[in-house]
């Protein structure tokens, strides 16, 4: 008889994980806005279009991201939040799992620009179903959050 267990591709894991993160574009809309706030945003934008099955869309001004983090960021289990076991006794942050933006990318189409202060460039990342069709510098406004 012939092994029947089969290690399921990247990308079917990926939105089978999704789904248990993401169910409805409400879901994509509160983890972005929580990662917004937790980068230290104090102006928050959210833009949706047709009840966010066209488009969601958040602009904030929060810390910003180098182009190695931007690109992390939508990897499973990639998170700023902790580093250690016991780092999760002491989260004081919104989200900390580091599965919302890979599980976003899984089932959507992504764009990202994000620039810190201390950078000339932002970065542009384009993902489509959990695959990375372009990174590349871009302009990008930043505005410090207010104390």
């Amino acid at each position: 008889m012939a092994d029947i267990i089969n290690l399921l591709p990247d990308n079917i894991a990926n939105q089978i994980a999704a789904g248990e993160v993401i169910q409805r574009p409400a879901s994509a809309v509160k983890e972005l806005l929580e990662n917004a706030v937790d980068a230290g945003a104090t102006e928050i934008q959210l833009i949706i279009r047709d009840a966010g099955k066209e488009l969601v869309q958040v602009i904030d001004n929060g810390s910003g991201m180098s182009d190695t983090d931007a690109r992390m960021c939508f990897e499973r289990h990639a998170t700023s939040k902790i580093r250690s076991i016991d780092d999760l006794f002491q989260i004081r942050t919104m989200g900390f799992r580091g599965e919302a933006l890979a599980s976003i990318a899984a089932v959507s189409q992504v764009e990202l620009k994000s620039r810190r202060a201390e950078d000339e460039l932002g970065t542009f990342i384009e993902i489509d179903n959990s695959v990375i069709r372009r990174q590349e510098p871009c302009q990008a406004p930043w505005a410090p959050a207010l104390p």
